[in-house]
Parts: C-alpha cells; structure tokens; sequence
C-alpha cells in the first residue's frame, strides 16, 4: 500500500493511503472469512454462506468497514515508522473512495511530537528567597515537644473550664424527637475547641463531675443534614470526667527527657538549625521550580490539544486513586467539591499544559546535551526509592518490568538535566522579612553554581486530603477537601492506532445524621 505525508498546520501531519483494488479485495476476502461464522442466512449453517449470498442480502459493502480496518494498522505503523513521526494522538480517518474494484484511498490525520525551539537554560538569572529562622518558630517547635510529652491529670476539686477535656454523654432532640447521630456515651470533647455547635461547649462550661444538664442550642444554616439545618435543638449531656493536660517544665530536666542534649540551651540551638536547614532547602526546592519555569518560558513549542487531554487523563486517574486510597469514589469527591468532572478537568487544565510544557523542555535539553544516564544512575535512584521500602535495589529490580526500569532511567536523565541548569544559574539571594518587622533594604548576593548541585526530586504535590467520615457527632461544619494543583509526572502512554472515523464518501459508519 503506498502513502504520502503532508504536513497541515501546527502540528498536524495528513497520511494518504493508496491501496490497489486487488489488495482491497485480498483484505474484504480476510474480513468475509473472519466474519461469516457471525452470520445468519436461511438456508445454509452458520459460517457456511457463501460471500455473495451474504452481500445480495446485506449489501456490496457489507465487508467493507472491516476490510478496512484490517488493512489500516500496519499501513499505519509502517507510515509512522518510514517517516519518523512519533504520534500523540489518535488518528482521525476519513476515507475518499472505497467502492468494489476501485482502488481505496483514505487518509488518516494525526498530532505529532512538537518541535521545541531551546531558549536559553544555562546561566539563567533567578532570585532565591532566603529567610532566617524567627524565635516564635523556636519556641513553638519547643512547645510542640512540650505537648507530645504532657500527662493527663484528672480534675476533682474545680468545674469544667475552658481547656479542660471533658467526658460526657450526649443525647439530641429536636421538638422532643431524637435523631440519628445524635446520640454517644463517654464522649471526650476539648472544652474551647470549637468542635461541637456553637453554645454547646459554652453551656457546659461550669459543670461539675456527675453533674447533668440540658444545652439548648440551634444548628447552623448551613448543616449537612437537610432536617436538622436552622432547627432549635436540645442535648442533655452528663458529664463524667474532668481532666487537664499537664506540660513539663521549660528547663534542662525537659531537654534531657525528650533529646539528646544535657541543657535546654543546646535543645534550642539544635531546633533552630533544623529549622533552618529546612527553610533552606524550602527556599532552594522553591528556586528551582522557578528556575524550571524561567527556562520552559524561553522555549517556543506549538503544544497539541491532545498531549493536555492526556495529561488530564492521568492526573485524573491519580486523583482517583487516591480517592479510592482514602475509601472515597471519585463520584462522592466531585460531590463533596461541588463540580462535575469537567469542570474539574477545566481547573487542572493550566496545570496540565505546564506540565507537559517543562517534560518537553527538559527532554529537548537531554537530548541538546547527549545526556545519559548508566546503571549506577538508576541504582541510586532506585536506592532513594526502596529507602522506606525495606527492599534493596537487586530485588526491586528483579520485580520491575523493562518499562518500569526505563522510567527510572529517564527520571536520572530528567535529574541530571535539571542538575544542568541549577549548577550553571546566576542565583540571587534575597532575604525576606519576617511579618511584622520593620522594612529594611534586602541583603542580595548574586553567585555563580559552580559545584553540581542536589538532585532534583520528582515535583508532585497531592490533591488535599478529602475529610474522612467522622464519628456522629453534633459538629457545626463539615470542611470541603479543596483540590490542589498536582503535578503528575510520567510517560507518554503508547499511541495505539484506533481511530475516530470521518466518512466523506460511500463508506457506511458502522449519605442523614448530626455531624457536618
């Protein structure tokens, strides 16, 4: 079968397939032998008719659409391969003359891998906040501690106060009927915490051990349950405990119990440089992100609406996944968000095209600069990997496909290039203020990378945790999981050759409680 490549606009290329009217025939005859056992005629056994029996009762072109497509995907493979297009798209046939003892000719349009014109991404001028570590975080690290080693006292001498827990039974009613959900025995509830409907917590406060009382209060406008929304209701709550937390002492005895350090002055010292390690890698992480954005911007790429469409598909995929992780539907999602899919497809589709943009990029960078990556490459990123795995690389290896292997030596390569552009910026420092401090002129420092810098990890953040179901419990709001921007990183998927069909001439196209 021969066949011509045009290209159309953008990135848009037209094959034409000419195929001879003997080898049309030779395909209609296949289509007929494979097909028959499918069809019904009077008069003679199933997969016995003869061919033109069945196309005087069906038509002359009953075979047609099949012989087609049994012809199509090695014209189509062998076109893509002779000319070297790396498709991104299905391809959209539309046939011009497909009749008996005529020759075919059809044609298949098809997106392909954009050109990427480099910009520049060496020596790339990009501004690095800094900030030093305040403290307010010292001291709230510290307190942090503080709370993970406090004891619980139980309070006998004294009422319920704001910051005590309390342990209570609970009862609802509205209009003298209890509802569903509303309802628990020893319940613990943290007075002052904001976690049951307003009133309910500040009635309470004042009560004593075995004490039981009647809390009139009135659900919120705005409740998760259609019967209970604006309706005054009444809890009697009996309460049979009182406990406080009890935090050590700020001094060297606590430093000693809760680290390594003999004094609470070391303690201290030691938070404050993790802390500023961590803001420093922050700053660093958040520099080559706008780095990578810096270089991606210099580039000129006429991106194909389909190439965004797929990386729609996968971040939805993931997102779903994850939803299934958490014991959610991606159906019960959308409903918590309030969004059909297509408007949530519409609210990553910027993110989508950015990233397919800076694959593009980094992948014309490894390409410009013949990077590679060898075994001791991959072994490393491997390594990273199987760190929390309890795995060692040879026997993650030994599970691995070779296309699972041939992401991660991808991922090496994509490191290195990035690695590339981060050891070769002008990178400068620029302090940022604490809130509240007064303006001053900010400190820069402009450097040169000189040495090679960390590798750079895999961008992916997730989509925000969506509120799992919660005990019954009379709370005032249930929080809307918000959906952040995720980052989904990976291959192409392989361009199969199915087909949308365009047909121009003579061939047929064949959960109700209390809780928010």
């Amino acid at each position: 079968m021969e066949h011509s490549v045009e290209k159309l606009t953008g990135n848009k290329v037209k094959i034409s397939f000419k195929a001879t009217a003997a080898e049309f025939e030779e395909a209609i005859q296949k289509a007929y032998l494979k097909l028959r056992g499918q069809i019904n005629v009077p008069g003679f056994r199933k997969g016995k008719a003869p061919r033109k029996m069945i196309e005087n009762m069906f038509g002359k072109g009953v075979f047609f659409e099949d012989a087609l497509e049994e012809m199509f995907p090695a014209a189509y493979m062998k076109a893509v391969e002779e000319n070297d297009l790396k498709p991104v798209s299905r391809p959209e046939l539309d046939v011009q003359v497909m009749e008996a003892g005529k020759d075919l000719e059809f044609s298949a349009e098809v997106f392909v891998m954009p050109e990427v014109k480099l910009g520049d991404y060496k020596g790339v001028e990009v501004t690095r906040n800094v900030r030093k570590v305040t403290e307010e975080e010292v001291n709230a690290r510290l307190e942090q501690e503080r709370k993970r080693v406090a004891r619980s006292v139980e309070i006998t001498d004294r009422a319920l106060e704001n910051g005590d827990m309390a342990e209570l039974d609970y009862s609802g009613s509205v209009d003298g009927v209890k509802f569903d959900g509303g309802t628990a025995e020893h319940q613990t509830l943290l007075i002052g915490s904001g976690s049951f409907i307003p009133g309910f917590e500040e009635q309470m406060v004042g009560m004593q051990v075995g004490e039981e009382k009647d809390l009139n209060v009135k659900f919120p406008e705005q409740y998760h349950a259609e019967n209970l929304k604006g309706k005054d209701a009444v809890f009697h709550v009996k309460l049979h405990a009182i406990t406080k937390e009890e935090l050590p002492e700020l001094d060297d005895d606590f430093a000693a119990e809760v680290s390594d350090f003999d004094t609470l002055a070391e303690f201290r010292a030691d938070i404050e440089k993790k802390l500023q390690e961590t803001a420093n890698a922050q700053a660093e992480e958040m520099t080559k992100s706008a780095l990578i954005e810096k270089v991606v911007a210099n580039a000129e790429i006429d991106l194909p609406a389909p190439m965004v469409e797929d990386k729609l598909d996968d971040m939805m995929q993931q997102m779903a996944w994850r939803m299934q992780q958490q014991g959610f539907s991606m159906q019960q999602y959308m409903q918590i968000l309030g969004q059909s899919e297509a408007q949530m497809r519409d609210m990553y589709r910027a993110e989508a095209e950015s990233n397919v943009r800076s694959e593009l990029v980094v992948d014309e960078i490894i390409k410009a600069e013949n990077i590679e990556a060898d075994d001791a490459d991959v072994d490393a990123l491997l390594g990273e990997y199987t760190a929390a795995m309890g795995q060692n690389v040879e026997e993650l290896k030994k599970n691995f496909s070779a296309e699972q292997l041939d992401y991660f030596k991808h991922r090496a390569q994509v490191n290195k290039a990035i690695e590339l552009m981060w050891s070769t910026a002008k990178v400068t420092d620029e302090e940022v203020k604490p809130e509240g401090e007064e303006e001053k002129k900010p400190a820069k420092k402009t450097t040169t990378r000189k040495k090679a810098a960390p590798k750079a990890e895999e961008a992916e953040s997730e989509a925000e945790k969506a509120e799992e179901t919660a005990e019954a419990k009379p709370k005032t709001t249930r929080k809307k999981a918000a959906p952040k921007a995720e980052a989904a990183e990976g291959e192409e998927a392989e361009k199969k050759p199915t087909t949308r069909r365009r047909t121009t001439k003579k061939a047929a196209e064949t959960e109700t409680g209390a809780e928010a």
